[in-house]
């Protein structure tokens, strides 16, 4: 895959080594959770070192000071249904504040593009930094639709954070939206004829959910 701008992938040995047990087909539906929790507490740590901040006066047992903290109702999380839910509580580790929206979608059987059937978003969500959840990033046709719909509705400030992409889907979500980093935990060799990821770790909301 070329090099783009606008994508990170992560290379750092703990996630690695968690993401190397999520793959397995021996890891149940509890730790599975636990994990995909895990490696997305480890992409908000890289994908919010810039979040928006403000100075605040602290009084510490000496003395009076100045310091940074993160600005209050700035942050959003919209994770797409349903195996973006499963990450969620690992943004919440870090920002346990930030709002949750929610978006779903279905592919549409004639036409195979991905249709709207759920879109419910915090207020004032078009002036915070948004953050879409979804653990994979397959063919980038979901990821697409989803930041379209936050565009639609006015957000500017929007991230992209999955855990295991293709780099079909990276390269198409990037050229559709340039403007969005996207954050990947870890880079799959390519997609099979059926749209999985490979090696890929199977459907990550089954897994998540134990509904296979």
């Amino acid at each position: 895959m070329k090099k783009l701008k606008n994508v990170t992938v992560l290379d750092h040995p703990l996630i690695n080594h968690k993401i190397a047990i999520l793959r397995s087909v021996e890891t149940h539906t509890k730790d599975f959770r636990e994990l995909v929790e895990e490696i997305t507490t480890l992409l908000t740590y890289e994908a919010f070192k810039d979040a928006p901040t403000q100075e605040v006066e602290v009084q510490t047992p000496l003395e009076k000071c100045t310091q940074r903290m993160i600005a209050e109702n700035s942050i959003a999380v919209v994770p797409v249904l349903r195996a973006g839910l499963g990450m969620v509580a690992g943004v919440h580790t870090l920002f346990p504040t930030a709002k949750v929206g929610h978006i779903g979608l279905y592919r549409d059987e004639e036409t195979l593009r991905p249709q709207e059937y759920y879109c419910k978003l915090p207020d004032g969500i078009e002036n915070k930094r948004v953050i879409v959840l979804d653990p994979m990033l397959a063919t980038g046709g979901s990821a697409v639709a989803a930041i379209d719909m936050l565009k639609k509705r006015g957000c500017k400030d929007i991230r992209q954070m999955s855990i295991i992409a293709a780099p079909e889907g990276v390269e198409k979500l990037a050229t559709a939206h340039p403007d969005v980093h996207i954050f990947v935990a870890y880079l799959d060799r390519e997609l099979n004829e059926h749209g999985y990821i490979l090696p890929g770790l199977g459907d990550a909301g089954d897994r998540l959910f134990g509904t296979k």
